[in-house]
C-alpha cells in the first residue's frame, strides 16, 4: 500500500515537473533563439529628471504585456456572439511568444533590455500561457458540451460572462489587472437568474472559481507591490519642434519645460498616453503644414 502511494506521489511530482519544464520552455527559447548583437543605447540627457528616464531597449518589450491586453479585447468580442470555447486561445498563446521574440531582437539593437524588464515579461507570458491553457482545457471541451446542451440563447450567467470580459479588458488599457473588481463580478454571477440550471450552475462554479483564484492572486500581489512600490502612473516626452500652446490645449497634457531641445510635457501611461501620443502626432503635422 505504502509502496503503491509513494508511486502514485512520484509520478505526480513526474507530471508537475514535465509540466513546469514545459511552461518555462517558451522562456529558454527566446532567451537562446531570440537574442540579437547588442547595439548602441541610445540616451537622452535633455530629459533631465533621472525617476522618468527609460531605456530604450526596455521601451520595445512593453508590447508584450499589450498582446496580452488585446487578448482579452479579442475574448470580449468573441463573447458578444458565441460562447469562451470558440475564442482562440492557443493563438493568444503563440503571439505572445513570438512578439516577445521580436521586440526581445529589437531590444538587443538598442542596447538590450535590462534583466528585470526581461524577468517581468517572462512572468507574465509564463502566467498568460497557463491561465490560456486552463481555460482552453475547460471550455473546449466541457464548457463547449454544456453550452450545446443549453442551445443557442445565453443565459444570464453567460450575459455576466460578456460583459465581465468587456468591462476587464476596457479596465487592463489603463489599470494594472490586479485592481479589477473580480469579487463584484463574482457577486453577480451568482446573483443572476437560472433560466437554465444546467448551464447556469456550470457558469457559476467554473467562472466563479476562476474569479476566486484571481481575487486570491491579486491580494497576494498588491501586497508584494505594496512592498516595492507601484509604478509610476505618469510618464514625461520630450516633443520637438512644435509650439508650447498648442501642446498645452490637447487634453491630458501637462508642461512640465519649455527647453531648446523641445518641450517636455507629462502625460498619464497606458492607453492614455497613446491616445494623447496620437493627439499630438496630428498637431504636430498641422503645425508643420502651416510653416510650409
Amino acid at each position: 500500500m505504502i509502496r503503491k502511494a509513494l508511486k502514485g506521489l512520484a509520478c505526480l511530482f513526474a507530471a508537475l515537473a514535465i509540466a513546469v519544464i514545459l511552461l518555462l520552455a517558451p522562456v529558454g527559447y527566446v532567451e537562446t533563439f531570440c537574442r540579437g548583437k547588442i547595439g548602441a543605447a541610445r540616451t537622452d540627457p535633455k530629459m533631465s529628471d533621472p525617476a522618468f528616464w527609460r531605456a530604450e531597449a526596455n521601451t520595445y518589450l512593453t508590447y508584450p504585456e499589450w498582446h496580452i491586453v488585446y487578448a482579452y479585447d479579442g475574448l470580449a468580442e468573441t463573447l458578444k456572439t458565441t460562447d469562451e470555447y470558440a475564442f482562440g486561445y492557443l493563438d493568444s498563446i503563440a503571439g505572445f511568444w513570438s512578439s516577445t521574440c521580436q521586440m526581445m531582437r529589437y531590444a538587443d539593437a538598442h542596447g538590450g533590455a535590462d534583466g528585470a524588464t526581461r524577468l517581468m515579461v517572462h512572468t507574465i507570458g509564463v502566467s498568460f500561457t497557463l491561465e490560456m491553457l486552463m481555460k482552453a482545457a475547460y471550455e473546449e471541451t466541457v464548457g463547449r458540451l454544456f453550452a450545446a446542451v443549453r442551445g443557442a440563447e445565453k443565459t444570464q450567467q453567460d450575459l455576466v460572462a460578456r460583459d465581465m470580459a468587456g468591462a476587464y479588458a476596457a479596465f487592463l488599457r489603463q489599470t494594472p489587472w490586479y485592481k479589477f473588481d473580480f469579487g463584484r463580478w463574482r457577486d453577480m454571477l451568482d446573483a443572476a437568474p437560472m433560466t437554465d440550471v444546467l448551464r447556469g450552475w456550470e457558469r457559476r462554479l467554473a467562472l466563479g472559481g476562476e474569479w476566486s483564484a484571481k481575487i486570491a492572486y491579486a491580494q497576494a500581489i498588491a501586497a508584494g507591490v505594496a512592498a516595492t512600490g507601484e509604478a509610476k502612473l505618469t510618464i514625461r516626452s520630450l516633443v520637438g519642434d512644435m509650439p508650447t500652446n498648442e501642446l498645452a490645449s490637447i487634453e491630458g497634457v501637462r508642461i512640465i519645460a519649455d527647453t531648446t531641445a523641445g518641450v517636455i510635457i507629462e502625460t498619464d501611461r497606458y492607453d492614455a498616453f497613446t491616445r494623447i501620443i496620437a493627439a499630438v502626432t496630428a498637431k504636430r503635422a498641422l503645425h508643420r503644414d502651416r510653416r510650409q
